[in-house]
């Protein structure tokens, strides 16, 4: 069928013909060569609907002066094409010596990954005006729906391939959230989604001129999407310094276009990187463990770098459970990095156990510090006695650390706030490395003389403040007033 199009288009067949490998499709792709030597390529796709819709946006885009190949020819039931020849090298190969430096992207390769984001702004920009969306392949649209897709591919294809235990409902509500959070709309008009830009997906012409190609499961979305599959491609290995100059270099182009909130789009495009890479992760699972393709191997340790610089910076910290999920699956053996010189890490017996259910006491020192019934010996224990004790006054000294007058009194002097400020980040990033390394108990107690004033504040309201920063469950227990309280797990 190639052969019958290419010589109904140029009126001979093909002096030569030559298959080219294949990557994570299953389209064949072919060279096909005139007498001269002029090439073009020949495309079999199984998936017609793929097809059709690859060569409408193909004659969409070439149309709007984009860098895209030109449709030559198509057979009628869009079982095979013809398109222009972009030549051998692709921008992932042309990226070969930066990734393998010790010294990082040299100016010229820096160059073509600036060329080739901002040609994408206009791509995503001008390829969407007058383009028929509903002509594309569904889900025509980034939705709510389109986003857990790729969610429950990530779960089923990765997640569920380890030993990672999760809580289902929990987890299907934190990934729910963050699907609505994704999909909310900030502009009033139509962008196009690329959907799978990578550097594999860029040919470069003779002239280093960036050149589209595989963008037909494209749909109309958000554009922090594409960034996000670009720059943070797993074996890409691009610096931070350089994902924020290459950002910069995109945002400048795409400013040229439409009006933009610089500081919106880079807050969402950190959300968009956490979703792209747990995205790739599902693809990974499913070409790697279950179709057995070693590339795809090769690359899961680079996402779960992704993955884990993603957790540090606490984009994940509104979705806790999901939150608390990857932190245990980063952290399974077969993904930590081994120490060359330090040998195999040891595994605490504590380790992935989870979810971390938090402890915070308030005591009086008269009557002893709390005894830990975890057995893991107990936790931080707090000395509010340098502060400021409400207890001295007549008017406080029938009331508690929970009532409204004492806690006027406390913040109106200031000195428990100063004393809090310091256990709030040490308190968060202890609780942070429980949470990631899957154990079950943290205890917390604060003491002052009778266990009733300051020591109580403290407690109440360090035990909020991990709950709304973690929404794991957090037990309080005042245990010289005889009062405990339970906020569960969000």
């Amino acid at each position: 069928m190639l052969h019958t199009l290419y010589k109904t288009h140029f009126g001979k067949a093909p002096h030569k013909s030559s298959p080219l490998a294949k990557a994570g499709s299953n389209r064949q792709y072919f060279r096909m060569e005139d007498e001269q030597g002029a090439s073009v390529i020949g495309v079999i796709g199984t998936d017609k609907a793929e097809n059709q819709c690859f060569v409408y946006l193909c004659q969409h885009f070439y149309e709007k002066g984009l860098p895209v190949p030109q449709i030559l020819a198509c057979a009628e039931d869009y079982s095979c094409y013809l398109q222009t020849y972009l030549g051998t090298v692709s921008l992932y190969d042309a990226l070969k010596r930066g990734r393998e430096s010790a010294e990082g992207y040299n100016a010229a390769e820096r160059t073509l990954i600036a060329r080739s984001l901002r040609q994408l702004a206009r791509l995503q920009v001008i390829g969407a005006q007058g383009l028929d969306f509903d002509r594309l392949l569904s889900p025509t649209h980034f939705t709510t729906q389109a986003a857990m897709f790729d969610f429950n591919y990530f779960k089923y294809c990765f997640l569920r391939t380890t030993d990672v235990a999760f809580d289902e409902v929990k987890l299907q509500r934190d990934m729910e959230q963050m699907a609505a959070d994704l999909t909310k709309a900030e502009t009033p008009y139509s962008t196009f989604l690329y959907r799978d830009y990578q550097a594999r997906n860029v040919m470069l012409s003779s002239e280093g001129e960036p050149y589209f190609i595989d963008f037909q499961g494209g749909k109309c979305g958000p554009l922090q999407y594409d960034v996000a599959s670009f720059l943070w491609q797993a074996s890409a290995k691009y610096s931070a310094e350089l994902r924020a100059d290459m950002i910069e270099e995109y945002l400048d182009e795409l400013s040229s276009l439409v009006e933009v909130d610089k500081a919106a789009f880079i807050e969402k495009l950190n959300l968009f990187v956490l979703f792209r890479t747990l995205q790739v992760l599902g693809a990974y699972g499913l070409r790697g463990y279950f179709e057995r393709k070693q590339y795809f191997l090769d690359s899961i340790p680079h996402a779960i770098a992704n993955l884990r610089q993603s957790l540090e910076a606490g984009v994940c910290t509104p979705y806790p459970h999901l939150e608390q999920t990857l932190y245990r699956l980063v952290n399974l053996p077969q993904f930590m990095t081994k120490e060359k010189d330090n040998g195999q890490m040891s595994k605490s017996a504590y380790d992935g156990q989870g979810p971390l259910v938090v402890r915070v006491f308030s005591f009086s020192y008269k009557k002893g510090i709390p005894t830990d019934e975890s057995g893991n010996g107990g936790g931080y224990v707090f000395d509010c006695r340098s502060t400021h004790n409400p207890g001295r006054y007549e008017p406080y000294k029938k009331l508690t650390g929970l009532d409204q007058p004492v806690i006027d009194f406390l913040e109106d002097d200031g000195e428990i706030l100063a004393f809090l400020e310091h256990i709030y980040p040490l308190a968060e990033a202890h609780v942070a490395r429980y949470i990631q390394r899957g154990f079950t108990n943290l205890m917390f107690s604060f003491g002052c003389t009778g266990g009733q004033h300051r020591s109580v504040y403290s407690a109440q309201h360090l035990a909020e403040f991990i709950h709304n920063k973690f929404g794991i469950e957090v037990r309080i227990c005042h245990r010289e007033q005889g009062i405990t309280q339970t906020l569960d797990a969000k």
